[in-house]
């Protein structure tokens, strides 16, 4: 119950549900009570207006991506590890596993590997039975990363985790079964924040390794380059709303897990 809890309730905290929601108040108060329909109306647009503007969104994606950084080389360690949500499944009309948005996660992992930074490759994911069929997550990171070249033996599947806390629990199992004490964490630069502080509260020795940054230093400069580009990215953009209810998504999460004592 709380894993469907804590992926539906949050949807009405985020810009497009409480404009939704905003825009279904002034429907039903516009004959009745035309002010409290303007102002359901204006809180809507304000929403959009602010959350989907560039200035707005990568400030708060940055606040997360930026925050564990490699100051110098990756280290070695004894594994690679995953997390899921990096692929889909083959199901028709696909012809093979696509990567998603977040596939670069299992690119840096095969990356990392051929550079000799760990001989092992733990990949972390079940699915959710309503986000659509398939296999577990695992073993579709698993068919990429096998096409890529990467030998069948240096990874290993977990494939039963349906959220971060899950990952970090199922992991040390496998972690202690093999003596494993240091590992590479492999996750979107987003996710890292909360997904490094789970890993670590379950003891583990987790050196950060983002990937997939969705902000970059040459993107900051682009919105100051000339005034133009600084009117332009305060115009609404369905990329910069996506961003901003990403890096929302995530502060919810960290606040949801630190009630449950996870973080």
């Amino acid at each position: 119950m709380f894993l469907y809890l804590s992926k539906l309730l949050p949807l009405f905290f985020y810009p497009l549900g409480l404009a939704s929601m905003s825009l279904v108040v002034a429907l039903i108060t516009i004959r009745k009570q035309p002010r409290i329909a303007t102002g359901a109306i204006a809180l809507g647009l304000v929403l959009l207006l602010f959350c989907s503007n560039a200035w707005v969104a990568k400030a708060l994606v940055r606040s997360l991506e930026w925050q564990n950084i490699p100051s110098q080389q990756m280290p070695n360690a004894e594994a690679i590890v995953v997390l899921g949500g990096a692929t889909k499944s083959a199901s028709f009309p696909r012809p093979a596993v696509d990567l998603s948005e977040s596939g670069d996660r299992v690119i840096y992992a095969a990356q990392l590997y051929r550079q000799k930074k760990a001989p092992l490759i733990i990949l972390s994911g079940g699915r959710i039975d309503w986000r659509g069929s398939g296999q577990p997550e695992s073993t579709d990171m698993a068919s990429i990363l096998t096409s890529l070249g990467i030998p069948t033996q240096a990874i290993i599947e977990e494939p039963n985790s349906l959220n971060t806390y899950q990952n970090a629990v199922n992991v040390k199992q496998i972690l202690q079964s093999r003596s494993i004490k240091q590992i590479l964490l492999v996750t979107s630069a987003m996710h890292m924040p909360r997904s490094l502080k789970i890993f670590q509260r379950q003891g583990i020795d987790a050196i950060p390794a983002p990937t997939d940054f969705l902000v970059t230093q040459g993107e900051l400069q682009e919105l100051v380059n000339t005034p133009k580009a600084a009117l332009l990215n305060l115009l609404p953009d369905t990329d910069n709303l996506h961003q901003f209810t990403s890096a929302l998504k995530e502060y919810i999460g960290s606040f949801i897990y630190r009630l449950r004592g996870w973080l």
